[in-house]
């Protein structure tokens, strides 16, 4: 088989532990872009938190693409085109915030390079980290959003949320997707709107067929992609619940495993692209 893409989850996937990306796997990923491959970013972050990875892994010059808030939007890099946007209406994310409030866990949402919450603590401080965004408190969270965004995020205690995920996945069935992407992050975005859904929508417009794409990931906000994926791959660091669902298993995000996979499935042809 030639696979002609690679989707790659962020944490814990493609970045190691200390949030970087290897030398061998980024080399990985800019040959098999040389050899006409492409390679999407696909993280629950938003886009903005994802452009210096992009840069990184020069995915503009190479026509890549990335696929942001757990599937809601898709962004050529080379043209900076929007070929996909999901939102939620301000009443939705209203519904949110008393639901938040009801079962006991913070709530945030993003504007621009901003993350919004009324309730700072120290998950939406990791989130900010992790992002690079700025934090902003906002005094009333319902008064602050009054138009649409593209995603929330509820946090707690891992125990705490599971039991949350649970409850709130069967009382939004068929209005919102729901999924974890960290222990304590539980994602919000429109119904039927998934990494792997959008993965689907990107390789339908690229003309890349379903079996000609791999799909590596760890946590449960990536099953959707990785089921979908002709090669659906389970970083050895995943989620049992992701390892069950994967037809390969590779080394772990502190082992290269995403440069294992490359070297292994992606680098059966010559460069189509000079290095420089």
């Amino acid at each position: 088989m030639t696979y002609k893409m690679i989707v790659l989850d962020l944490d814990d996937t493609l970045l190691t532990s200390d949030h970087t990306i290897s030398p061998r796997t980024k080399e990985a990923l800019l040959a098999a872009q040389r050899r006409g491959k492409k390679v999407v970013l696909a993280s629950g972050r938003p886009t903005f938190a994802m452009l210096d990875l992009a840069k990184e892994l020069e995915l503009a010059r190479y026509g890549s693409y990335i696929l942001s808030f757990n599937g809601a939007s898709i962004i050529d890099c080379k043209t900076n085109e929007s070929l996909f946007l999901s939102t939620l209406s301000p009443e939705t994310v209203h519904r949110l915030d008393d639901l938040s409030k009801r079962e006991g866990v913070y709530i945030h949402t993003y504007i621009g390079d901003e993350i919004l919450t009324e309730q700072p603590n120290e998950y939406t401080t990791l989130e900010g980290q992790l992002t690079g965004m700025e934090v902003i408190p906002v005094a009333d969270f319902k008064a602050a959003i009054q138009t649409p965004v593209v995603k929330c995020l509820m946090m707690a205690e891992e125990t705490h949320l599971a039991r949350v995920e649970q409850t709130l996945q069967q009382e939004l069935a068929g209005e919102l997707a729901v999924a974890r992407s960290k222990p304590f992050f539980l994602e919000f975005t429109e119904d039927g709107v998934t990494k792997g859904t959008s993965l689907a929508l990107l390789s339908e417009k690229l003309g890349i067929a379903q079996e000609e794409v791999i799909a590596c990931g760890d946590g449960n906000n990536d099953l959707s992609m990785i089921e979908w994926a002709g090669l659906g791959v389970a970083m050895a660091n995943a989620a049992d619940t992701v390892k069950e669902k994967a037809q390969y298993m590779t080394a772990s995000n502190d082992e290269d495993g995403v440069a294992l996979v490359v070297e292994k499935f992606m680098m059966d042809e010559e460069p189509a692209i000079s290095s420089r």
